[in-house]
């Protein structure tokens, strides 16, 4: 059975539960890699120019704390085999679903099954819709 790796936890661990919840049960069934969790200014302006975000701190959601996105990747990592990522999103999308929670994925920004329509590919990008049952009380 696959597990998180310490660096995985790591970035994890800066997430809202509900995302820490539908990955730890995705994990159980599809190896991946959490890539990132919270970016701060420094790494959001990094991300930004380097063409990895079209959002400036701190209008992204990896900009909260605790961040309500991630980046994830199935592993082994291969940038090159888009239809795994594409496996992996829905295998994602589905668990969450099924958990009560709303997710938004990064490689079909307007959520119509349409990743052809999309003007920026964000492949490893989950980001909180609708924690559901994880809601924080505030």
């Amino acid at each position: 059975m696959p597990r998180h790796s310490q660096r995985s936890l790591a970035n994890l661990s800066e997430a809202h539960p509900a995302l820490k919840a539908v990955f730890s049960e995705v994990i159980k069934r599809f190896d991946h890699v959490v890539i990132e969790g919270y970016r701060g200014k420094a790494e959001q302006d990094a991300a930004f120019h380097a063409g990895k975000s079209k959002l400036k701190f701190p209008q992204s959601m990896h900009n909260r704390s605790p961040a309500l996105a991630v980046d994830v990747c199935p592993y082994p990592i291969d940038w090159s085999d888009v239809r795994r990522f594409h496996l992996f999103a829905g295998y994602v999308l589905a668990t969450a679903l099924a958990m009560g929670v709303r997710l938004r994925w990064g490689g079909d920004w307007d959520g119509d099954f349409n990743w052809r329509n999309q003007s920026f590919h964000d492949l490893p990008h989950f980001e909180l819709l609708d924690a559901g049952p994880y809601a924080i009380a505030v």
